[in-house]
């Protein structure tokens, strides 16, 4: 019986627990930053625990895993690996398959990412610059006439990118932008990363890697803007929709070839400039542009909800995926089922500015069964029976079918079943909104 640690507590690390739940050879153990009742649920129908600390302690970390004689661990959220938990649990002798803290400066150090796949030539980049002072970084501007997107070189669970055209007027609130990044220094914030703004469609394509190759998932497209019809400010993610296959309706076989082979010569990369290899899961955020896929960003573990729609469809035992991965050697390419797949977020009334929290949920669970939907606990907290929700986003509606209409309708239903102070974008995976994808990539002569 094999003793499996998932530390995390958020929907996409409920997705996972179920995944793994589905072998009967394991038992899940559980460290979480707050009650997830899906996922306390998941642990003890296999046997096994969960406890409530901090899981961006290494040390609180390892201590649960040395109590539970744990023979994998599987650390989700991007914080956390920014912390250094994998390291310590390396350290220790306990299997992980997550990647080390180094390994996820890919993700938790865009300036650092984009400098050394440029050193290396790694196909797919923007024309950017990482800059220290807001004088260069208004130039860099001004050099790519105003049409650009400023980053924050750290994390900022999808929230913290600027783009003209969007959230930013022009190249001179472009640099004001900068200059407030830089003055404030948030989290230890040391640079701006400036890109060129890229016309077309942005796209997921989420792997596991086991420090040599990196294997291929579905294509995922997210939905970060808060409001039906593309608009407000950036989420963690109001919902994504996949194809029944590893395309979208907007892609063609030769984009996810050429995606693919951008990631797989990242790791490459990494490996010569660090001597370690980059094992766990990693997600390549791409735009297919009129010049093909551009590199916008990589995560180094699950997209949330990205990880709904691509477990919701693997073939076999992620299990023994995760083991292989953390061995060095996976054996064969993971296969997935033929499913289309809608995902959609509630998120409580306010969201994603001053949320209304520690709100009841009534969920007709028997509902959602009926539908054959899928429904996953994000920020939210149980109290005597009843879900309350949290600051974040509540709970994520999945579902499954031969067509991604046929998904949105299950996805679209199910979200009924959920009553209280939480609203959702109805829009995602609906015919109407991808047909403007497809007609945006052919005027774009992409497709």
């Amino acid at each position: 019986m094999e003793r499996f640690l998932l530390v995390g507590n958020g929907a996409r690390e409920h997705s996972i627990a179920e995944a793994i739940c589905k072998s009967e050879k394991v038992r899940l153990f559980a460290f979480m930053s707050a009650k997830n009742p899906g996922i306390m649920r998941l642990a003890k129908n296999s046997g096994g625990e969960y406890a409530v600390g901090d899981i961006h302690s290494p040390g609180q970390v390892l201590d649960f895993a040395k109590r539970h004689s744990i023979t994998l661990a599987f650390p989700s959220p991007d914080a956390v690996l920014a912390a250094g938990v994998s390291d310590e649990l390396l350290k220790a002798g306990i299997s992980c398959a997550a990647p080390t803290k180094k390994a996820a400066r890919l993700e938790w150090d865009k300036a650092y990412c984009r400098e050394l796949l440029q050193e290396f030539k790694v196909p797919g980049l923007p024309k950017f610059g990482a800059f220290e002072s807001p004088a260069e970084a208004s130039s860099f501007i001004d050099s790519l006439g105003g049409k650009v997107a400023v980053k924050p070189a750290g994390l900022t669970g999808g929230k913290g990118v600027k783009v003209v055209g969007f959230q930013l007027k022009d190249g001179e609130e472009a640099k004001a932008y900068a200059k407030e990044l830089l003055v404030a220094r948030h989290s230890g914030l040391e640079k701006v990363v400036v890109e060129e703004r890229l016309e077309g469609e942005e796209f997921s394509l989420q792997a596991f890697c086991d420090g040599k190759r990196v294997y291929g998932m579905p294509l995922v497209q997210d939905h970060k803007r808060a409001y039906e019809g593309d608009v407000g400010p950036n989420t963690g993610g109001m919902g994504s929709y996949s194809g029944a296959g590893s395309l979208l309706p907007f892609t063609r076989q030769q984009h996810y070839d050429r995606a693919l082979e951008i990631m797989q010569k990242s790791i490459e990369a990494f490996y010569k400039s660090t001597g370690e290899r980059f094992v766990g899961i990693l997600y390549g955020g791409f735009i297919l542009t009129k010049d093909g896929p551009k590199l916008l960003e990589y995560n180094a573990r699950f997209g949330d909800p990205e990880a709904m729609n691509v477990l919701g469809a693997l073939k076999g035992e992620l299990i023994g995926i995760l083991f292989q991965m953390a061995d060095g050697k996976i054996a064969a390419q993971p296969s997935f089922f033929k499913k289309a797949s809608v995902c959609k977020y509630l998120v409580p009334e306010g969201y994603p500015g001053k949320s209304v929290a520690n709100q009841p949920l009534q969920i007709d669970m028997e509902k959602i069964s009926s539908l054959g939907a899928r429904l996953y606990f994000a920020s939210v907290n149980e109290e005597g029976g009843t879900i309350y929700t949290q600051s974040s986003r509540s709970v994520a509606i999945l579902g499954l079918a031969g067509s991604i209409f046929e998904a949105e309708k299950i996805a679209e239903a199910g979200c009924s079943a959920v009553k209280g102070r939480v609203w959702h974008r109805s829009d995602i995976g609906t015919e109407k909104l991808i047909q403007r994808r497809i007609e945006h990539m052919k005027a774009l002569g992409a497709i």
